[in-house]
């Protein structure tokens, strides 16, 4: 199972976490696993915009084709 180690935690926020993972008899570990899972659940996941078909006519040219390879488009 992968790990993570994180430093420069201030104290402050150490000893609120250590306060909660003891009212939650939870290790520090286990507390901070929990809230980032509940933090990540909560995240609503992007929205996916599919774009929409072309459905017109065009004709290709050579002039086109050109401007495109120009464009970097080849």
């Amino acid at each position: 199972m992968p790990g993570l180690l994180i430093k420069d935690v201030p104290d402050e926020l150490h000893q609120k976490l250590k306060a909660r993972a003891a009212r939650n008899r939870r290790s520090l570990t286990k507390e901070a696993l929990v809230l980032l899972e509940t933090a990540l659940a909560a995240e609503a996941p992007p929205e996916v915009v599919l774009p929409v078909p072309f459905k017109g006519r065009f004709g290709i040219s050579d002039e086109w084709i050109d401007m495109a390879k120009r464009e970097g488009r080849a």
